[in-house]
């Protein structure tokens, strides 16, 4: 401590003395802190956040943090101080000198050393800073030694005392770190961790508690170390693998370091548990691959054991963290490990009857963690699977446990109706989600001897049925007694959904099917009770049961793979008279068309029925025995608000409510489609209702004053039906029939409210959405004859609309951050893809248009360029939509307008190289598909240019080339960029478009063949001097054979050439701890 003392002396006695601005402005800069952090008015929250971002970027930042860590009289001073200091010292362009680096880590070092009394948060700040110093410095070298990597070495020393860089790097420093230290680390906290259990702890003492807690957090984050690079997520637990480096094998055939937990969770005070716990679930999860056969019978004998101990005495497991943890452990057990080697453990049967016990217990007290029950769930649901595949000769005894399970479950949730409804409690039903993912469990648990738990569903079902009845014709029955049987019922017809669900074809016998027959007759028999009711009163949430059952139905026993002599249908007839898949799809289009009747105005009963109907819509068979019904011509022929209340307009609480009439119209146009043809006269007579919609709002248009609000939802309402049926319209005769009835009578409409109501998204959104289905060639729809100027007329009117909505949108000034993507990315989202769903539709020749002086592709793209400088770079990449429709014309753009292109000003194409750039490592891989594309496209253009400018030709270079060529000239450090980071992204990274990456890359070469030479050089000099000479001679063998052209033969050459070179390099690297110079190539 000595020595950090008077190295801080030093330090103090060499600082300049403070001028009285710096008092000043160090003030201000504590008032900012303390408005952003404490205040609760949001404006004066807002301020201060511009000016603290404000002072980030000034050039005096890195000598104020120190000013405030010195003199900050407020914990949140030093908070910013330390953030700003992370995010100077992790910025990519401009980065700190090494040098000032390692003294920023000194000082943080010393800073932590003197002053053991910061706030928490302060602490983690500055420790993270130190982190991401060391993190991003891994490489650095200072006299042929890596100054950051003594983090152990400056840690202990400490102890006694007292992003934007490329994914690529991280993982080479990851991985460096792992093959060199964290071995060291994680046996270093073990044996602090066995020390520590030997002793006697006073636990009541601050620092002893807080050292074991920490310890205990360093060890379940060296066994969560993402040791192979695949986890993108840190939160998610769906990574049940975790991949030990084979280098810790000593440590886990070491049967003491798993003892070392077990023994730990038994020994300390509940609160430390969860953390062992959570090291358990870690080393239960190790890769199977790491064992031999008896080494891992040998490791999951003594983690059963140990599993088997907590079981005997679940004291600890009250603590709702703990049995959190517990329940995550238990479910790893038959994630990692084999029903055949789990039987063949010697306490197996003792082992598995008191987990079965322990999951029904839990499940019987369902108010307890409710959030743990997943992984119980999840634990037998992958036992109950595997039964039909288990080998061993040992019993599995699951036929004994399973049903009690799913019983547990059954029964637990039946008798929370009451407790919940006579509590007030919050109801799990309300949760949809979690609900879902319950069942999806259950459906695998309950196939399990079915036949019990079918016997089971139906005893319970006929005693709610029954007394559900006997309510109902009671005159004296309490509203409470009725709502307890519904929602008895409503669990049941949930579970009878799963179950019926969970059939798996080639397992399932002809007395299952059977027994399904009953479970859904007597679902049948419920619904035409609820059904006569629904003009006095119905369930909500009975009904959407109802849905999810027809859902699970549906999947299961309608279509095409259905074998129609099935059991189940035989007992359809004998108890409902209903003897095929006909009469069975009239049952179900009757059920649509009542929720749409009684149920039209609840959203979700809504839009879960028109979900239904339209799956039924999508089966070849299915959609053509469903046409010849009555009840489906009635909604063909009678598709209006007064028989269909959500087709109303009058009492929408708001427009977005309307989306579901998109599903509504989908089915219908598929339904009409069927018989349809070229039969006009029933296309006019479908399209009756929309076109009287149509007239009403050019009525309203025509008038000075007209009452806007019904205008919109007249509108709005319109454009989603005719969305829908656009999207069901596959085929060229319907699509014809439609595009003739819109255009050109009523496209002037829609051309008016996007100029009246252009900042109003709600109206703008479905307007543009129909407009970019119109130009969609979906199925080569968009097929006009020869003599038809149907498709450059089309053109027009998409252009007219880009060009008016994007000149208006671009008047709205300043939005607020948190409304940008709705109020203004958004509409020009869905503008970018209808202007590439146009210019790639192949129904336009755009030549003509400059040909006979027609300035609509000019407008469209002159506005394309508009909106585009009007979003900031980072917007492109924030917002997936937003980057996919970008990214996606740009691709159409640089393919077959690049004389365009070429013709825009320097800043234009700098702003568009940029966006290319960063897109090249976006994580979306269509995204970085699509700016390789872009990327081949504008180098093949450029190397095109290049080679004609050197040959002697009559014809001189257009302009737009000759300028194009001479910007690119003068900028040659983008192209030069963009070629490091694909070799980077080859080399270094898990390429998973590789093909894709190879295009561009030979023409980024031959443009550039001095900077790749110094490139090459670079990276083999980065490289170990034994390893340098292979290096070479992999750069040497990727051109071997390649000439200077971009013929496909040549191109094709150099993408084989590619993977050998990226297969040699990785080779190469695999055995080597050195990596490139954070100076080179990666920077």
């Amino acid at each position: 401590m000595a020595v950090v003392q008077k190295a801080r002396q030093t330090q103090a006695q060499n600082r300049p003395p403070l001028r009285r601005g710096h008092w000043k402005s160090l003030a201000q800069l504590e008032n900012l802190c303390k408005q952003l952090y404490e205040t609760t008015d949001t404006t004066t929250r807002l301020q201060a956040e511009k000016a603290l971002v404000e002072f980030t970027n000034s050039p005096d930042c890195l000598s104020k943090c120190q000013l405030l860590l010195e003199r900050g009289s407020s914990s949140y001073s030093q908070l910013l101080a330390a953030t700003c200091l992370t995010k100077l010292v992790s910025r990519t362009n401009n980065p700190l000198p090494l040098e000032q680096r390692i003294d920023i880590r000194n000082y943080v070092l010393n800073y932590l050393a003197t002053r053991p009394k910061l706030a928490t948060f302060v602490t983690q700040a500055l420790i993270q800073l130190y982190a991401r110093i060391t993190k991003l410095g891994w490489f650095d070298c200072q006299k042929d030694d890596y100054v950051f990597r003594n983090a152990i070495t400056d840690v202990t020393r400490f102890l006694q005392a007292d992003t934007t860089h490329p994914l690529t790097k991280h993982r080479k420093i990851a991985s460096s770190f792992r093959d060199s230290s964290l071995f060291d680390i994680f046996t270093l906290s073990c044996n602090l961790l066995k020390q520590a259990s030997g002793k006697n702890l006073n636990l009541n003492d601050e620092s002893q508690h807080g050292l074991l807690m920490q310890l205990l957090k360093l060890t379940h984050n060296c066994l969560n170390f993402d040791f192979i690079g695949t986890s993108t997520d840190e939160s998610s637990d769906d990574l049940c693998t975790v991949q030990i480096p084979t280098s810790w094998r000593s440590a886990f055939l070491d049967s003491s370091t798993l003892q070392l937990f077990f023994d730990l969770y038994h020994s300390i005070p509940p609160s430390f548990s969860p953390l062992v716990l959570s090291c358990l679930v870690q080393i239960a999860s190790v890769r199977r691959s790491l064992f031999n056969n008896a080494e891992r019978a040998k490791f999951l004998s003594h983690l059963v054991d140990g599993v088997k101990r907590i079981l005997e005495n679940p004291q600890s497991l009250s603590d709702p963290n703990n049995y959190h943890e517990f329940c995550r452990l238990l479910a790893r057990l038959k994630s990692n490990y084999q029903l055949g080697e789990l039987v063949k453990v010697e306490n197996y049967p003792e082992v598995i009857r008191l987990i079965a016990n322990f999951t029904v217990t839990s499940l019987q007290h369902w108010e307890f963690a409710p959030n743990s029950v997943h992984y119980l769930l999840s634990l037998w649901q992958r036992l109950a699977a595997s039964v039909p595949y288990v080998k061993a000769t040992e019993p599995h005894m699951l036929e004994t446990y399973t049903p009690e399970v799913t019983k547990a479950y059954i029964t637990s949730r039946l008798e929370s109706v009451h407790i919940i409804l006579r509590d007030g409690l919050e109801d799990p039903l309300e949760d949809t989600g979690l609900v879902q993912q319950q069942l999806d469990q259950l459906s695998t648990i309950g196939r399990c001897e079915y036949e019990k738990t079918c016997a089971l569903l139906v005893q319970l079902f006929d005693q709610s049925a029954q007394s559900y009845q006997e309510l109902l014709q009671s005159a004296s029955a309490s509203p409470m007694d009725i709502a307890v049987q519904e929602g008895r019922l409503t669990w049941l017809v949930y579970i009878i959904g799963a179950v019926i669900g969970g059939r798996v074809s080639f397992a399932s016998t002809d007395e299952q099917d059977a027994m399904d027959g009953e479970l859904v007759c007597r679902v049948l028999q419920l619904m035409n009770l609820t059904d006569s009711r629904l003009a006095q009163a119905g369930n909500e949430k009975l009904e959407l049961a109802m849905l999810s059952f027809f859902e699970q139905f549906r999947k299961i026993y309608i279509g095409d793979q259905v074998q129609k002599s099935s059991k189940l249908y035989r007992r359809l007839s004998e108890v409902l008279g209903l003897n095929d898949e006909t009469m069975v799809l009239s049952v179900f289009i009757g059920k649509i068309i009542t929720n749409l009747k009684y149920w039209g105005r609840c959203e979700p009963i809504t839009s879960k029925t028109l979900q239904l109907l339209n799956d039924l819509s999508i089966g070849y068979s299915s959609v053509r025995k469903l046409v010849k019904l009555s009840a489906v011509q009635f909604m063909l022929n009678n598709h209006t608000s007064e028989h269909f209340s959500f087709l109303g307009i009058n009492n929408q609480s708001n427009l977005t409510d309307m989306r579901c009439r998109t599903t509504f119209y989908t089915a219908l146009g598929r339904l009409l489609m069927v018989d349809l043809g070229e039969d006009e006269d029933q296309y006019e007579q479908f399209m009756l209702p929309l076109t009287a919609a149509f007239e009403a709002v050019a009525q309203m248009f025509s008038t000075n004053s007209f009452n806007e609000q019904e205008a919109k939802r007249t509108l709005v309402g319109l454009v989603r039906d005719l969305r829908g049926i656009a999207f069901a319209f596959n085929a060229k005769t319907s699509f014809m029939m439609l595009f003739e009835w819109i255009y050109p009578s009523y496209m002037p409409i829609l051309q008016r409210a996007i100029e009246l109501w252009y900042h109003d998204p709600a109206c703008t959104t479905p307007v543009l959405k129909l407009m970019a289905e119109l130009v969609h060639n979906r199925s080569q729809r968009l097929q006009f004859d020869v003599s038809s100027p149907n498709g450059i007329l089309l053109f027009r009117e998409t252009s007219k609309m880009i060009t008016m909505y994007g000149n208006r949108i671009l008047t709205l000034g300043e939005v607020p951050k948190d409304q940008v993507y709705a109020l203004k990315l958004k509409g020009i989202s869905i503008c970018f893809s209808m202007l590439k769903a146009a210019l790639s539709g192949s129904y336009v020749n755009f030549g003509v248009f400059r040909l006979y002086g027609d300035d609509a592709l000019d407008n469209a793209l002159q506005t394309f360029i508009k909106l585009l400088l009007s979003i900031p770079h980072s917007d492109l990449l924030d917002y997936p939509k937003l980057s996919q429709s970008y990214y996606s014309l740009l691709e159409v753009l640089t393919q077959d307008h690049m004389n365009f292109i070429a013709s825009l000003e320097p800043h234009v194409i700098m702003y568009i190289l940029s966006s290319i750039s960063e897109g090249l490592t976006a994580l979306d891989t269509m995204v970085c598909t699509g700016c390789c594309s872009c990327l081949d496209h504008i180098v093949t253009y450029l190397f095109k240019q290049l080679s004609r400018s050197t040959k002697k030709r009559t014809t001189p270079l257009n302009q737009e080339s000759d300028r194009f060529l001479h910007i690119m000239q003068q900028h040659p450090e983008m192209i030069q960029q963009m070629l490091s980071t694909v070799l980077n992204i080859i080399i270094f990274e898990d390429c998973r478009n590789q093909w894709s990456m190879s295009r561009p890359l030979l023409g980024l070469i031959l443009l550039n063949e001095k900077y790749f030479s110094d490139l090459r050089n670079s990276i083999v000099n980065s490289q170990p001097p034994e390893k340098q000479q292979a290096m070479h001679l992999c750069f040497e063998n990727l051109m071997e054979g390649i000439e200077r052209n971009l013929l496909t033969k040549n191109r094709d050459r150099f993408t084989q050439n590619l993977s050998a070179f990226r297969r040699e390099v990785n080779d190469s690297m695999k055995n080597s701890t050195y990596g490139v110079n954070s100076n080179d190539m990666m920077s």
